[in-house]
């Protein structure tokens, strides 16, 4: 189908009592489970690339595999950072292909955590790019991820809730009512009361974290008072663990590959049978119809320059992809020189915006107006601007 606006797919789920799978990604088998389930259950499903697993791989390298995994499924997608911690990092995601951004920044003090969410949702919001905060500890206990989750839990409070989402504008709150980060070792304790209270005081799509291990029972619960997302890692780790323990106990001299055997589908059974418990298996269409598609916009510029400048333009054609490429939603810029020496017009600039709403944030960016206004403008009076998105 397509990637489609994170902040409509949750609002559906939000709206119709169900929960959307976000699958934190650690490889190709990951990637390729996920997907496989998603489609198989016609399920909705988020992509989640966490922060604390940058360790594993190259973001740069792997969200092209993410991004065109995405965009050929046959269900509907959103790509989100998880467990951001700084603002670059937020930049970084959306230019790389992020849709969404959650930020957790929950380990600070109420203030800060305020002011390095809101920075981070004024950013985002004017890329088009919705934002879940955190608020209380959700920290780590047995399990692989656990450690990047220390200290002792801190449960959500309805007040600090209501103030939190007023001053900071997030579109979704991942909460702390008694998961945690890695494996549980009896049955959770849940308070379903201070969620219930939360939702009826915010009214909008709530996340949960530490979504391994729970019963499904509680799954349910989760989702009858307000839960529209749900993360999950460790248990898919595990799986992965296992299946590769498995290969190697029956062939002790397997490569990679013989070890790496089943991986890929041991985790799409247990992420198909997550999407079923939660709801969302059979939702795709309805999510498709409901949902608005995520479509870059292409700026384009083709321009002469003054006869004197000419000289100039390597120069100030390097500068600008430089500058111009840091301005947050700005995914790439290219620059161009026309082929054929008869052409209308010689050079182009070709600036790929990641949503709509970057055309205004960009042309208003300190950064763009003072390259403009300096080198660009100036020597090329003759040119024709234009944004568009691809018709597919």
């Amino acid at each position: 189908m397509a990637i489609v606006d994170i902040r409509d797919m949750l609002k559906h789920a939000y709206d119709h009592g169900y929960a959307v799978g976000a699958f934190d990604l650690v490889s190709l088998d990951f990637l390729q489970g996920v997907i496989c389930a998603a489609e198989r259950a016609r399920a909705p499903v988020i992509l989640s690339l966490a922060e604390p697993h940058f360790a594993h791989y190259d973001p740069e390298i792997f969200m092209p595999a993410v991004e065109a995994a995405a965009r050929r499924a046959a269900v509907p997608v959103a790509i989100q950072l998880d467990d951001g911690t700084r603002f670059d990092s937020a930049v970084q995601a959306i230019r790389l292909g992020c849709n969404g951004i959650m930020l957790d920044v929950s380990h600070e003090s109420l203030g800060e955590n305020i002011r390095l969410t809101r920075s981070v949702v004024e950013m985002a919001h004017a890329c088009g790019v919705p934002v879940e905060g955190e608020l209380g500890c959700v920290p780590g206990v047995q399990g692989e991820d656990a450690e990047h989750h220390p200290g002792e839990p801190s449960f959500t409070t309805v007040a600090e809730a209501r103030g939190f989402v007023e001053k900071t504008g997030v579109d979704f709150l991942a909460i702390s009512i008694g998961t945690v980060h890695g494996r549980l070792q009896d049955r959770a304790r849940l308070d379903m009361q201070r969620l219930k209270q939360i939702n009826e005081a915010l009214g909008i799509p709530l996340a949960i974290h530490g979504g391994s291990g729970l019963k499904d029972d509680q799954y349910r619960r989760l989702i009858t008072h307000g839960v529209a997302k749900i993360n999950y890692y460790t248990a898919l780790a595990d799986i992965a663990g296992r299946q590769i323990s498995e290969n190697a106990e029956r062939d002790r001299d397997s490569g990679y590959s013989g070890l790496a055997k089943g991986v890929a589908e041991a985790i799409s059974g247990e992420v198909e049978r997550c999407l079923r418990v939660w709801g969302s298996a059979g939702r795709a269409a309805e999510v498709m119809a409901q949902c608005r598609p995520w479509q870059p916009v292409e700026h384009v510029i083709v321009y002469n320059v003054l006869e004197s400048a000419m000289e100039e333009m390597p120069k100030v054609m390097a500068e600008g992809r430089c500058r111009l490429g840091t301005i947050p939603g700005v995914r790439e810029v290219v620059t161009g020189e026309a082929v054929r020496e008869d052409a209308r017009y010689r050079f182009t600039w070709l600036v790929k915006f990641c949503h709509p709403a970057v055309i205004d944030s960009y042309r208003d960016h300190p950064e763009h107006v003072a390259f403009a206004n300096s080198l660009f403008r100036p020597i090329a009076g003759d040119r024709i601007t234009i944004d568009y998105q691809c018709i597919e």
